[in-house]
C-alpha cells in the first residue's frame, strides 16, 4: 500500500547561530496533490525546501519522503524528485537546448527525447539559436522548470516558480503544474503570491517567522472565508446599538469608528441602510463582501499581508 503522504516532517527545525529560521515544522504533502507553502520573503520557505532536498542539514527533527529518510536513503530518493531552488547554473554562452543536453548527460538520462519534450512542456523552442544570456527572466524561469521535469520525476519541489513571469506566463505555468498533478505527480510549491496559490493548490501551509501557523485543504479554507456586509458610516458604535436592539443580532465586528462588518447576511442591505439613515446615521457605503485567502493570511499572521 502506498503511503498517504509523499512528504512528512516532524519537528523540523533549522537554527543559524541565534536565529531560528524554521521551528518545529510538521508538514504533510499528500500524494498526487499540489501543496502551496505560503509566506512572506524570509518566512522560512526556502530553508524548508533546502532541508527536504538535503542541501541544508536540519538542526533537529525528522523528514520522510516516500516513507523513507533522505539522510539515509538519499541516493535512492533524489532521482525521483525534480526541484527548482534558486537559479540553476546554466551556461550563458549556450542555448537552452545545449544547456539541457549537458545536464541530461551529467544525470545519465537515457531518453533522447527528454530535452525536446521538457522544452515543449514549458513552451520553449527546441534547437533554437538564442543564447541563455539573451533570455528574459521569464524564459530563464521556464528553462529552470524544464530542467526540473526533464527526468520525469514523481515529486516536484519548486521554490517561487512563477517569480518574474508575466500574467500570461504565470497562467501557463499554473496550467502546466495542474497537468502534472493530474498525471499523478506530487508538487510542493512555495510562493508569496496568494492569489496564484488560491487558484493552484489543493492544500495550503501558512508559514510565518519559521513557524507553520496553519495547514489545511484549500476547500476548507474557502469555507472559512466568511461572507459579510461591510458598512462605512458616521458612527459604528451607534450602528452597533441599532443592530442589537432593532435587528436582535450581535454577529458583527467593528473595525474602526466608521467601518463595521455584519456577518449575519440573512439581513437585507436595503433594510439595514434605511434603518441607519432613519436613525440619523450617514451611510457612505454598504455592500456584500467575501474574504479572500489574502484576508485569511492577514488574520492568521496577525494582520499583516504579504508584500
Amino acid at each position: 500500500m502506498k503511503e498517504k503522504y509523499v512528504i512528512a516532517t516532524k519537528n523540523l527545525t533549522k537554527v543559524y547561530g541565534d536565529q531560528v529560521s524554521v521551528s518545529s515544522l510538521d508538514l504533510h504533502v499528500r500524494r498526487g496533490k499540489i501543496y502551496g507553502l505560503l509566506g512572506r520573503n524570509g518566512a522560512g520557505k526556502t530553508t524548508t525546501m533546502r532541508m527536504l532536498l538535503g542541501l541544508t542539514e536540519p538542526t533537529q527533527g525528522a523528514i520522510r519522503i516516500f516513507g523513507k529518510d533522505p539522510l539515509k536513503d538519499g541516493k535512492a530518493l533524489y532521482p525521483r524528485i525534480g526541484s527548482l531552488i534558486e537559479s540553476p547554473g546554466f551556461y550563458p554562452n549556450l542555448t537552452g537546448t545545449e544547456n539541457l543536453s549537458i545536464f541530461a548527460t551529467l544525470r545519465g538520462i537515457p531518453r533522447k527525447e527528454a530535452v525536446k519534450e521538457s522544452l515543449e512542456l514549458v513552451g520553449l523552442p527546441y534547437k533554437d539559436k538564442k543564447l541563455f544570456s539573451k533570455y528574459s527572466l521569464g524564459m530563464k524561469q521556464r528553462l529552470a522548470i524544464a530542467l526540473a521535469v526533464m527526468h520525469d520525476p514523481e515529486l516536484l519541489i519548486l521554490d517561487e516558480p512563477i517569480n518574474g513571469l508575466d500574467p500570461i506566463g504565470i497562467a501557463e505555468i499554473r496550467d502546466l503544474l495542474k497537468a502534472f498533478a493530474k498525471k499523478g505527480k506530487t508538487i510542493l510549491v512555495s510562493s508569496h503570491i496568494l492569489s496564484e496559490i488560491e487558484l493552484l493548490a489543493d492544500d495550503v501551509g501558512i508559514i510565518d517567522n519559521g513557524v507553520l501557523l496553519e495547514e489545511e485543504r484549500m476547500s476548507v479554507l474557502r469555507d472559512k472565508n466568511q461572507m459579510y456586509i461591510r458598512f462605512v458610516l458616521s458612527d459604528t458604535a451607534k450602528a452597533a446599538r441599532i443592530l442589537e436592539k432593532v435587528f436582535k443580532t450581535n454577529d458583527f465586528s467593528i473595525d474602526d469608528r466608521h467601518t463595521l462588518r455584519l456577518f449575519d447576511t440573512s439581513l437585507r442591505v436595503g433594510t439595514l441602510t434605511k434603518c441607519f439613515v432613519e436613525n440619523e446615521l450617514v451611510v457612505d457605503d454598504a455592500h456584500t463582501c467575501e474574504d479572500t485567502l489574502e484576508d485569511y493570511f492577514k488574520k492568521v499572521t496577525g494582520g499583516v499581508g504579504i508584500a
